[in-house]
């Protein structure tokens, strides 16, 4: 059996936003128009024909106002019947007019209502899935799904095991690129399934106790480079996504296939697990065209990304599973500790760089090869933050886990003038010349020794003014620890008896946003063999540093997590506090090592309460 695993959803969408036009037009507003219902549901009809055409099963995910529609009730039950397509439930489509009638709102997205109205909003559609169809749904979802919903999804319709409950870095980039106009921020999830923590849907689960009790899958398998760097919209698994972002040629998309491949490819970092989703609505097929792509077009890229999962099952390399049962085969060989990784390479621009992403129940990580292995993104997953969002929170539109390190919002290696930026790196220094490992190109490979994970990346060459160096970085992340051990290895020097410094650092602060949070009240911290240094943030560029040290931490209150470092070897700890220009902390080790040598150290995210 493959353990390639695709699951297809497919929602019947009375009103799609893509196709309902007329109110943009200064026309008045119809919820109930014909013949867009019916656009609708032909091309709604034509997707699950494509997918069965090419003996694949989906997921029909019915909407709120598809259950009112006589048409679309009728095909899901056909094809539950005739194909063994699974019957769920998508809070997306909410809006029609029985809705407007019941709850008095024009409201898009359910994870933004308040919580009384969230219960409402579930029991109006769950008991209407259930009059239509005898059952209540197993599988549900929407673009985001916070813990508190789900959490009480799971109560109230413990049958529920499946859900889409994010959509992988849909953050301030995604709202840049919908004109500053898309106020759903929700990034700092998991690119893969997960099983969500029962206090942030971001997290995943530590244990039993911890497990919400749904298996969660992101809105579309994304491209975990392009989507890093650019908006989410334009890169995953969805055939008119690709056509929006212009990653086509003539008349055919190969990027939609290296996409699917390089998921494929997971199975290499995963213990042979991959996973692959494909959530399309309607509108995306509209007979108007969308995005300088007529319908021809759209239709023809539906059917090769189909033609593409086809060809893969024929040759025994895919399974196509509904949300349901992926969920139980998903859970039936996972262990809570297990990390899903994956080194990623470019397949936009067909450069050599890489990425590599990490997430276990203590963080999420990235590493980027195009900066000698810098970790360009780390949310603490540990603290399992509570944080509602919708009417009535203090986090309202803003559902993204915070970061403690992110490079695009927060400048990452390069600032413009002064000050630093938030990245996870090291410097190598010689007579008072220093070079950041950000600066050096490289490439890595993936190996495991037993529950270890092994990032081992290519030596660079560093050149001083009289001599050159080698130097090597090696990544062990030891499953269950919560820790990142990190070795900094030189060698090949062309002058044996210079002395070489390593200054093991990371810069950080936290926030889901490019704007600065508060750090008042952070607490830097080092502790020595018998000495201690500390202070309270308050934006005075102090700094400290110790000999024979033993860990430097910073305790940020605000986000409820302890960050440390620390080493084994004989070395200075640092702290330095920021300033209002550059509102960052860093902490450091370092130590003075002849040509050949080592640093290993060792970082770890913890709860801090």
């Amino acid at each position: 059996m493959s353990e390639f695993y695709l699951t297809i959803i497919h929602r019947p969408e009375m009103v799609p936003e893509y196709i309902q036009k007329d109110a943009e037009q200064g026309k008045k507003e119809d919820l109930t128009r014909s013949d867009v219902l019916q656009e609708s549901l032909d091309i709604f009809r034509t997707q699950q024909q494509i997918a069965h055409e090419n003996g694949l099963r989906t997921t029909i995910q019915m909407t709120y106002a598809s259950l009112f529609n006589a048409e679309a009730v009728a095909i899901a039950k056909e094809h539950h019947e005739r194909f063994g397509d699974e019957i769920g439930s998508t809070f997306l489509g909410i809006q029609c007019k029985e809705f407007r009638e019941k709850f008095k709102s024009k409201e898009l997205a359910i994870w933004l209502f308040s919580m009384d109205d969230k219960r409402k909003i579930v029991a109006e559609v769950f008991d209407k899935f259930r009059d239509v169809f005898g059952f209540y749904p197993t599988s549900t979802g929407s673009y985001y799904m916070d813990a508190e919903l789900v959490n009480y999804i799971k109560e109230k319709y413990p049958m529920v095991r499946a859900a889409v409950a994010t959509c992988w870095e849909e953050g301030p980039k995604a709202y840049w690129n919908a004109n500053n106009s898309w106020y759903t921020l929700m990034d700092g999830g998991p690119w893969n399934p997960w099983i969500p923590s029962k206090r942030n849907i971001h997290c995943i689960a530590s244990d039993q106790t911890d497990d919400i009790g749904i298996v969660a899958i992101p809105h579309l398998s994304r491209d975990l480079m392009a989507v890093f760097d650019g908006p989410g919209s334009y890169y995953g698994t969805h055939p008119q996504n690709i056509l929006r972002g212009m990653v086509f040629e003539g008349q055919e998309l190969p990027y939609f296939q290296n996409i699917v491949d390089q998921y494929r490819a997971m199975q290499k970092y995963n213990r042979g697990y991959a996973y692959n989703m494909m959530f399309v609505g309607p509108g995306w097929m509209s007979k108007g065209g969308r995005w300088e792509a007529d319908y021809a077009l759209l239709l023809k890229s539906y059917r090769d990304g189909m033609a593409y999962y086809s060809e893969l099952k024929q040759q025994g390399k895919l399974q196509d599973l509904t949300m349901s049962e992926f969920a139980d085969v998903y859970r039936a060989n996972r262990p809570y500790t297990r990390p899903e990784c994956t080194l990623w390479r470019d397949i936009l621009y067909g450069s050599r760089r890489q990425m590599f992403w990490y997430a276990d129940p203590w963080m999420r990580f990235c590493l980027d090869m195009n900066q000698g292995g810098a970790m360009v993104d780390l949310r603490p997953y540990a603290a399992k933050l509570v944080r509602p969002c919708g009417v009535g929170t203090k986090a309202n539109q803003d559902a993204s886990y915070p970061f403690l390190v992110q490079s695009l919002y927060r400048a990452g290696y390069f600032t413009h003038y002064a000050g630093e930026g938030a990245v996870k790196s090291c410097k190598i220094g010689h007579a008072g010349e220093q070079v950041d490992l950000c600066t050096c190109r490289t490439l890595a490979s993936f190996s495991e020794d037993g529950d270890t994970r092994i990032i081992t990346l290519d030596p660079v060459t560093i050149e001083f003014a009289d001599f050159s160096v080698q130097v090597q970085s090696i990544f062990r992340l030891a499953e269950g620890t919560g820790e990142v051990e990190i070795i900094r290895r030189v060698f090949a020097s062309s002058n044996p008896e210079a002395d070489i410094s390593i200054d093991e650092y990371i810069t950080a602060c936290y926030g889901t946003t490019e704007y600065p949070e508060d750090l008042t009240g952070v607490r830097l911290s080092l502790t020595g063999a018998g000495v201690s240094e500390s202070i309270d943030y308050a934006y005075q560029c102090r700094e400290a540093e110790i000999e024979n040290m033993q860990s430097a931490e910073a305790l940020i209150p605000q986000v409820d997590t302890r960050l440390s470092i620390r080493t084994e070897a004989l070395a200075a700890g640092y702290f330095r506090e920021g300033f209002s220009f550059s509102p960052m902390y860093t902490l450091g080790i370092k130590k003075i090592i002849k040509a050949e040598g080592e640093l290993r150290t060792w970082l770890k995210v913890a709860k801090a309460s």
